[in-house]
């Protein structure tokens, strides 16, 4: 069954199976040689949306969900992909038991930009919920971000 990495708000098991309701958590995991960062502030309201680039020196924490055939379309909907907003991308997730290969979701924009106060809280809130180390829940909430009214 193909395998998701979420790196962003689906890394909450409540709002993926809201979107991909028979797509279970199969685990974490890290990117290595990826950096979280946020771009495509045009696109969005609220600011700049969660990505990840390559970064030889940097890993994102990860989500793994199993998606069935089914569900992926619902999920692209959701992500915005099938509007041109993320494409898909394959990578190699380092998890306890060994590499898995793994797709994702890439900003198809540029780099640059602030979310907002309230998206990085959501992220942060996820990862979290996901299990994700102190060190990187703290880093995302003091991440650089701006207010609504900005």
């Amino acid at each position: 069954m193909p395998v998701y990495a979420a790196y962003g708000s689906n890394m909450d098991p409540k709002q993926m199976a809201e979107w991909a309701p028979h797509s279970p958590m199969r685990g974490t995991g890290w990117l290595p040689g990826w950096r979280l960062t946020f771009g495509g502030e045009d696109v969005s309201w609220e600011g700049a949306l969660a990505t990840i680039v390559e970064d030889a020196d940097e890993q994102v924490f990860v989500v793994l969900y199993d998606v069935p055939e089914w569900d992926e379309p619902s999920l692209d909907r959701w992500t915005g992909t099938d509007l041109g907003l993320y494409r898909k991308v394959r990578l190699r997730v380092a998890t306890l038991e060994g590499d898995v290969l793994a797709w994702s979701h890439v900003l198809d924009s540029y780099e640059g930009g602030l979310p907002s106060a309230r998206y990085i809280g959501i992220l942060a809130d996820a990862a979290e919920k996901a299990g994700a180390p102190d060190d990187y829940v703290t880093g995302l909430r003091n991440r650089p971000c701006k207010s609504l009214g900005d």
